[in-house]
């Protein structure tokens, strides 16, 4: 299993708009992707700060997603809120519990 781990810095004030852009338009989008398996979206208001796990099935996949342009169409979802260029790490999982 994959994981990528992106993190993005909003503009203050942007946490609901960047919960409700990645509930109502891209876990949609992520639902059609090969391989797609889970995804979270972590918080932190304090610091105007948002994390996305997103999990899938083969490096694959994982890598699918980004040479097919879908993941620059995602994170353009919320170039309107975003005060910096995302981050996007990508990891193997190595335990899970």
């Amino acid at each position: 299993m994959n994981a990528r781990v992106t993190t993005l810095q909003l503009q203050s004030g942007k946490i609901e708009e960047a919960v409700s852009l990645f509930n109502g338009s891209i876990v949609p989008a992520l639902k059609q992707q090969a391989g797609f398996q889970s995804a979270w979206l972590l918080t932190e208001p304090q610091q105007s700060k948002v994390i996305s796990i997103t999990m899938w099935a083969t490096e694959a996949d994982r890598l699918a997603s980004e040479a097919n342009g879908f993941l620059r169409t995602q994170l353009g979802k919320l170039g309107q809120i975003v005060a910096s260029a995302p981050v996007a790490e990508s990891y193997r999982v190595s335990a899970q519990a």
